[in-house]
Order: C-alpha cells, then structure tokens, then sequence
C-alpha cells in the first residue's frame, strides 16, 4: 500500500468571519482571515474601522452580529480559553508590586507557586524590569507600566495575545525598544499575536503578516506576507517598498492604487 506522504495542514489556531454593527451602523462587514500558531499578525486601517470592536469580537467579550470567531475550532469564550489582552494605557494594579502584577494571571489560573516564580522571573529578565520588582506603579515610568501590562500577558500560556496598539502613548526612542523587546519575548515564548496599530512602520517592522482593513465599514482589503528577514532594516528598500504598498491599500485613492490582497 502506497504512504500518503503530504503532512496534513494544521488547522489555524483562529479563525475569523464576522460582521458587526450597532443599530444601523455597519462597523465592519464581513471579515474575514486565519492566524496560524505563534503567528505575528498586525492589523492595520484608518480610525473609524472597526478594529477595537473587531480585537473585542476575537476575545470573546463582544458577540458578532453575525458569523464567528474560533479559537482552536471552537467559539471564542474568555471563559474556557486563555486569552490576555494588552491596552493602549498601561493596565496595571497600584496596590501591587511590579512582580506581583506579572504573577496576577498565573496565580488565578492556579499556577504552582515554584513555576510562578520561574516563568516571572524569566519574564522580568526578558523585559528588563529585574531590580524594579518591589516598585509599586507610582513609582515607574509610563514605558516600564506598559512592560509590566505586556510581560503579565506572555508569561501565562495564553491560547491568544491581543494588543491594541499598545505604544501609542511611548515617545518614539521608548516605542522603538518596545517593539524589539515585544520580539524577543515573542521569539522566546512562541505565543499566537494579533497587534493592532497605526503606525505601517512599526507594523512592517513587527508583522509575519499584515492584514489592512477599510474605512468604515470595515472590510479586509489586503492580506500581506511580511517575508523580510529579522531584524529588519527600516531603511531598507524592501522595507519602504512593503510600507508604500500598505499606504496604496490604505488610502488607495491618494496613492492611484487599485485595492487587491496580492
């Protein structure tokens, strides 16, 4: 008997297809993408599209008015999987410590004391945060509060990490470190990303894939490999080439571009 030799192509690890409005208003119609594991997916678009309803939808907190959104085949449920969320403000708790904040996911989920303070302090590490443990949120900058928010996300083993353009408020020598720590930790703990910005230079610099959304409604109007080797170059020309064919898609009409996925 002949061997079936092609592997069998693993399932994505979430699937999207949804439409969602309010009333009358059509937030975005008729989305639609995969995201494979440990994937780095950034979702791009002008304000107005739909994409913290959309980051909402994948999380479980919001029901799509129709279609779905799975997670390993089934509904989204914040209920029966693991999925962290990093805000635009740091999302800290004042009256814990930088440590105790990193460790607040893992002791709810039960997490044995001796691994929670291995996966923390690998974590801390990772960050930079070693030495500002026992500091309260009072005490740290604004960039330190945003890599407690996003070192608390990765050290659980979360089925899906969100973030929702999460340096907006960095100035741009901090944002730049975050993006590259963001990397590191991603590189390190192989988790499922899906990052929302603005920023096409950040979303190139970040990206596995780059899925570009419409003004509203909110329509995916382009899917984008990012095959650039890491660490990228962002003077480099395949680098501005994939950013200027991000802006044709985001803004179609200025750029004279016509709107396709390719």
């Amino acid at each position: 008997m002949q061997q079936k030799t092609d592997a069998t192509p693993a399932r994505p690890k979430v699937e999207v297809d949804t439409s969602h409005r309010y009333g009358d208003l059509v937030v975005h119609e008729k989305i639609r993408f995969d995201v494979h594991p440990n994937e780095f997916v950034c979702i791009c678009g002008p304000s107005g599209c739909g994409k913290t309803t959309l980051l909402d939808t994948l999380a479980g907190i919001l029901k799509p008015t129709s279609g779905h959104v799975l997670i390993d085949g089934e509904t989204a449920n914040p209920k029966r999987q693991s999925i962290s969320f990093v805000f635009q403000e740091p999302s800290t708790f004042p009256w814990l410590t930088v440590r105790q904040n990193v460790a607040t996911g893992l002791a709810i989920r039960g997490t044995q004391r001796a691994e929670i303070d291995r996966r923390v302090d690998e974590i801390l590490e990772v960050v930079g945060l070693k030495g500002a443990e026992a500091f309260y949120p009072y005490q740290i900058s604004g960039g330190m509060k945003q890599r407690v928010a996003i070192a608390r996300a990765f050290a659980t083993d979360a089925d899906l990490i969100l973030m929702d353009e999460p340096f907006v408020s960095l100035d741009q020598p901090t944002r730049e470190r975050m993006q590259q720590e963001v990397l590191d930790i991603w590189r390190r703990r192989r988790r499922t990303v899906i990052f929302v910005t603005h920023n096409l230079e950040e979303a190139v610099f970040l990206a596995d894939r780059i899925i570009v959304l419409s003004a509203k409604p909110g329509r995916v109007v382009a899917d984008l490999p990012v095959r650039l080797p890491r660490p990228r170059d962002q003077l480099s020309p395949d680098f501005m080439e994939l950013r200027a064919r991000c802006m044709a898609h985001l803004h179609p009409r200025a750029a004279g571009a016509p709107v396709t996925s390719s």
